[in-house]
């Protein structure tokens, strides 16, 4: 179920690394984005009683802030750089948290307002002087506003998220799709930690497990042409969404979706290499969530106690399900010393990406089946 949180208490799932708008000041994001913590909001002190005035008065909360108090932009804000600056105001102003493909108010702002007007999302800087019509303003100005209010992952709000530059659709039945494996399957196939991956020609069947979206399912078949990929999920609200993602990525003759806990749904079938980015959040990391990861599934994210329940499930069972010469290749966060702990003696090879070291580890069967 693909997942990913910016740490706020040791081990959440990582962000989104979606590419991202460049302009002066807007870098492109590859797919999982930087790591820093998100803010935490601070408690507020206890309020104090104001003195009555009188019986029939009734205390008043002020009202929330609504569009119009910021000016009207739906009226006020012409074009494209008028709305990527007061999104960025906007958002910097309201203290939003970021993790779900970028992780600043800046490359937020451009991903939305370009993803809203469904322009290509690389490079803000042709579009920015282009005047918006009346809809197109209304729409911006809504969806600005709706981040700062609702705090959904703005994914969401527009409805699609992107790994290496690849869009998927999202929407809250499935969490939006992060995952340094995605990163990996787009590394160049020479030299590096790509030398861990199997030869692209060499892969006839691979597994997808917690597929969410089916995002590393389908990337994974584009990375491995003569691939056939099943993909495995708990839920089937998400293979829902993964079924759209699948057949408007036009591999429907070579992903197939199973509905089932990990490995359950494909019996004794065997491949050459499994991929598996399980929920992997620690229950300190869940408790610590920022307002925006709590709109996504739970059980896309919570794995137990110290984040590594599912992971062991996919250690102890991956074996089964592995040719000769097979690997296993599985995002577990900032777990590593727990997991390595728990292995002492399994020699995990751990995969770094421009944005995330030590939390991808890659075993082939033999390494996993080691007398040790």
């Amino acid at each position: 179920m693909n997942a990913r949180v910016a740490p706020p208490a040791g081990k959440s799932k990582p962000v989104a690394k979606p590419a991202v708008a460049k302009s002066a000041a807007v870098k492109a994001a590859p797919s999982k984005a930087a790591k820093a913590p998100p803010p935490k909001a601070a408690k507020a002190p206890p309020a104090k009683a104001a003195p009555a005035k009188a019986a029939s008065v009734k205390a008043k909360a002020p009202p929330r802030k609504a569009v119009e108090d910021y000016g009207r932009p739906g009226e006020e804000l012409l074009t494209v750089r008028d709305f990527f600056r007061y999104a960025i105001s906007r958002f910097n102003r309201a203290g939003i948290a970021y993790g779900h493909g970028t992780s600043n108010a800046t490359d937020e702002a451009a991903y939305m307002v370009l993803e809203a007007l469904r322009l290509p999302i690389d490079d803000i800087d042709p579009f920015l002087d282009a005047r918006l019509t009346g809809p197109e303003r209304k729409r911006l100005a809504e969806l600005i506003e709706a981040r700062v209010t609702t705090r959904k992952p703005a994914p969401y709000l527009v409805g699609r998220a992107y790994i290496q530059g690849v869009p998927f659709h999202v929407d809250e039945r499935v969490i939006v799709p992060r995952s340094y494996i995605g990163e990996i399957l787009g590394m160049d196939p020479i030299g590096g930690d790509a030398t861990l991956l199997p030869d692209p020609y060499a892969v006839e069947a691979i597994l997808d497990v917690c597929t969410g979206s089916a995002s590393l399912a389908i990337l994974a078949a584009m990375r491995f042409p003569k691939a056939h990929v099943d993909a495995t999920d708990i839920s089937a609200d998400a293979l829902k969404v993964a079924k759209l993602n699948v057949e408007e990525s036009g591999l429907s003759g070579r992903v197939d979706l199973h509905q089932g806990d990990l490995f359950a749904p494909i019996g004794r079938k065997r491949y050459d290499l499994i991929l598996a980015n399980p929920p992997y959040v620690s229950a300190e990391g869940m408790a610590a969530l920022p307002e925006e990861f709590r709109h996504e599934p739970k059980l896309a994210l919570a794995g137990g106690k110290d984040g590594l329940d599912i992971v062991r499930k996919i250690v102890a069972t991956a074996p089964k399900h592995l040719k000769p010469g097979g690997i296993l290749i599985c995002e577990i966060g900032t777990g590593r010393a727990a997991l390595e702990k728990a292995y002492p003696t399994v020699p995990f090879s751990w995969i770094d990406t421009a944005e995330s070291s030590g939390e991808v580890f890659a075993i082939s069967l033999e390494a996993l089946t080691r007398p040790g």
